[in-house]
């Protein structure tokens, strides 16, 4: 009787030093990536390039190649990125703040995973800067990510049923692309300012298998697309800043099409509902055209 019921004793104490053991392991894993994000939020941002690019993960080319040399893990920005072929293409020294994940409001003030504001790069001496910001403000890319199961359930169940096109901030994000250009123009007077629009993910009308969403959500989303194509040109123009209409320039390049510029659920290179390697060229090319004499 004695040593039975020991036994569970045993057991008992085995559990709970594992237990301990692995929420041990757990505040030193979230100590050491809180040290890391604050580290990496502390850095001074270089201000010395030529050409600064801003935005999400549109610009920053997740899933295009290897990371950034020097860039923060958490942003995903790859060599692959629409800013870096623009570089290669003009010979500007690029710095490149994009992040993936980031609003309108990251560029602006910071406030992304510790990291400051994506314009603190502005130096006086550049040349171009290039925006490509906003989606992440309407929830363009989570919603189709959330209806297209690439979030998973528990992801899916966070992100909740899609907003009204109507209900979402649309004129946060016209505002923030005024007072960052004119931040830009404050401090680098003579800088090309470009302000670069999402390509086009699903097709003008109807919809296919490589989305992986239904017909309504599809629908919503193509709503939220033309919306935000439509306040970023008008800001574009507001403020007088180069405008690269790549959401007319990629019709028929859609995930539908047989020469798509960016990839739906169904990923063969990159990230599900982002630019693939044509994509990225495609907007570098409209770009570094811009800069010719």
């Amino acid at each position: 009787m004695g040593r039975q019921a020991s036994e569970p004793s045993a057991l008992g104490k085995m559990v709970r030093r594992a237990l301990l053991g692995l929420l041990i392991l757990l505040l030193i894993c979230s100590a050491a990536l809180f040290a890391y994000l604050y580290w990496e939020g502390r850095k001074a941002p270089d201000t010395s390039g030529d050409y600064v690019a801003l935005g999400s993960s549109f610009a920053a080319g997740i899933g295009l190649g290897t990371r950034a040399p020097g860039s923060p893990v958490q942003c995903l920005r790859t060599t692959g990125g629409y800013p870096s072929l623009v570089a290669q293409r003009t010979g500007l020294r690029l710095v490149d703040m994009s992040c993936s994940g980031s609003t309108t409001t990251h560029v602006l003030r910071g406030g992304q995973m510790l990291l400051g504001a994506q314009l603190a790069a502005i130096g006086p001496k550049v040349k171009l800067v290039t925006i490509t910001s906003g989606g992440n403000d309407v929830g363009y890319i989570g919603d189709l990510m959330a209806a297209s199961g690439q979030m998973g359930r528990l992801g899916a169940w966070w992100a909740g049923p899609p907003q009204p096109v109507e209900a979402r901030p649309f004129d946060t994000v016209s505002q923030n692309f005024e007072k960052i250009v004119a931040h830009i123009r404050k401090v680098a007077p003579n800088a090309k300012v470009v302000i670069v629009s999402y390509p086009e993910i699903l097709p003008v009308s109807g919809n296919c298998p490589t989305t992986g969403v239904n017909d309504q959500q599809a629908q919503i989303s193509r709503d939220v697309a033309q919306r935000l194509a439509a306040v970023t040109k008008q800001a574009a123009v507001k403020v007088g800043a180069a405008y690269v209409d790549m959401a007319t320039t990629s019709v028929g390049h859609d995930v539908c099409s047989s020469q798509p510029w960016t990839n739906g659920a169904i990923v063969e290179q990159g990230t599900a509902f982002h630019p693939n390697a044509a994509g990225s060229a495609a907007v570098a090319a409209r770009v570094a055209a811009l800069m010719r004499p």
